[in-house]
């Protein structure tokens, strides 16, 4: 089971990336650590609902949308937390070099953040 610990650690290290000037391998570090941090994220919800609500969720998607019925966020974030798993289904299936620079834009604007905000609600 994927814990808030493990994810704070990703999150951490995805939050130094972000810090760093942008370059292609920067870039492209950023999104890598974003995949796994997504992952340790969205399966630290799922524990969490299940543990504490017992919530059964097997997707991302559905996760996020427990949160919203929980109050965990507001509709405005659940869309945000949305669209976030739709990048990040892109970069796993596909590697195109503007897609990459705008899902490296939104991890830098919105994506950590979001993160960071779902690892305060499940703690």
């Amino acid at each position: 089971m994927v814990t808030a610990e493990s994810f704070e650690k990703a999150l951490l290290k995805l939050e130094e990336a972000t810090s760093l000037e942008e370059t292609e391998i920067v870039r492209d570090a950023t999104i890598q650590r974003f995949e796994f941090t997504f992952e340790l994220g969205w399966k630290a919800l799922r524990t969490f609902l299940l543990q504490v609500h017992g919530i059964v969720c097997n997707s991302p998607k559905k996760c996020f949308r427990e949160g919203l019925v929980l109050n965990f966020y507001d509709v405005r974030v659940t869309e945000q937390l949305l669209l976030m798993v739709d990048d990040r289904n892109e970069t796993t299936h596909t590697y195109d070099e503007n897609k990459a620079q705008k899902i490296y834009e939104n991890i830098i604007n919105e994506y950590a953040g979001l993160l960071r905000l779902l690892l305060k609600k499940i703690r």
